[in-house]
């Protein structure tokens, strides 16, 4: 049987993929920083960076940033509102060239993918000169570029992909995992965080060196089952494959208005868009649901939010609609009586979500 380190595993990132493909399809933006998010409205708008180029990168900016501090540090930019369509195209585009290969294969979100060459490959500089051929053939029939992880695990292959890019290949190899992780930050760990990172810091662990020091019985006692994981991760004993069914937890959305609002239509109008929106991609990925939460924040920033969980789980949108315009007509009563009380978010989220049989089980077809 194949064991963990003899496997030869790819993760290919696309280089800040919604930027890079309205650069492609504008030729006047190369060179320029581009930001994808919000409308800043010359420092005053409201919501947040979705992705940008590395030219804005450049400028201290990031995905997630608020719009109106991007526009601060860097008002020169162009600001882009994005077409999701136009991405989810390209995307298509992408990922049937990757299953061309005819190999294990796992798309991971709109942007990045996983890819078992074990058999295809013997050696890791053959997995080389085969991650050039893949960028070569994505920059010549898609126009952009991509950043290519290969190491022995999906997530050292992933934390590798972010280590030379725009247009990089990182091969790890299994000897050398320990040696390439040692100075990095422990946040390179999928499921260490900014917030979670906190508890680590506690214990004097801030580098992924600190982790190998720190030694599997005091991780476990620190950090419990987690501690495993971590462990699991850096010594190159990830062994989920590619192609593992994966089942997410939940699913949300939620908007930030340009100003403040106490106009319920509009609100209830947002909450109808919204909850359309993730709707949409319940039914594609087949998915019920069986708590509903609606957030509101309002503009002194203080939040609140309201569940329900029902019995049986299921999908009914305009039930849903409903249920949704109940919580928000409840909470108004309750704490927006005063005019000054205005709404600056609202968001809308869907848990404890189940598949429906018929998807599960072509997924495991899929997966043999």
């Amino acid at each position: 049987m194949m064991t963990v380190n003899q496997r030869i595993i790819f993760h290919l990132d696309l280089d800040a993929f919604f930027a890079a493909v309205e650069i492609r399809d504008d030729p006047k933006l190369q060179g320029i920083p581009v930001i994808i998010g919000a409308d800043p409205k010359e420092g005053k708008g409201r919501g947040v960076v979705t992705t940008c180029s590395y030219e804005a990168r450049k400028y201290g900016l990031h995905s997630a940033m608020p719009i109106s501090q991007a526009y601060k540090l860097c008002s020169h930019g162009v600001y882009l509102r994005g077409n999701y369509e136009k991405y989810q195209k390209v995307s298509y585009q992408v990922m049937s060239i990757l299953k061309s290969y005819q190999i294990e294969f796992q798309q991971a979100s709109i942007d990045e993918a996983y890819m078992d060459f074990t058999r295809s490959c013997g050696s890791y500089q053959d997995a080389y000169t085969l991650a050039e051929s893949i960028q070569k053939t994505i920059l010549e029939r898609v126009g952009i570029t991509c950043s290519i992880g290969i190491s022995s695990t999906k997530s050292i292959a992933k934390i590798a992909s972010d280590f030379n890019k725009p247009n990089g290949i990182t091969i790890v190899e299994p000897q050398k995992i320990q040696e390439f992780l040692n100075p990095m930050d422990i946040t390179k760990i999928p499921g260490i965080g900014k917030k979670s990172k906190l508890g680590f810091h506690k214990k004097g662990i801030y580098t992924i060196n600190d982790l190998y020091k720190t030694g599997l019985s005091n991780l476990v006692a620190f950090f419990g089952d987690h501690g495993v994981w971590i462990w699991n991760v850096i010594g190159g004993n990830d062994s989920r494959p590619v192609g593992e069914f994966y089942n997410r937890k939940s699913i949300g959305k939620e908007r930030t208005f340009t100003e403040d609002v106490t106009d319920h239509e509009i609100i209830l109008q947002k909450i109808h868009e919204l909850n359309s929106r993730i709707h949409e991609i319940l039914e594609k990925q087949k998915y019920r649901y069986s708590t509903i939460t609606l957030k509101i924040r309002l503009s002194g920033f203080a939040t609140y939010t309201r569940s329900k969980t029902l019995k049986v789980p299921f999908r009914d949108k305009l039930l849903v609609e409903k249920k949704l315009q109940g919580m928000f007509n409840h909470f108004s009563r309750k704490y927006t009586q005063d005019r000054n009380s205005k709404i600056r978010l609202i968001g809308i989220r869907f848990s404890n979500l189940e598949q429906d049989a018929s998807k599960i089980q072509t997924q495991i077809t899929d997966y043999l």
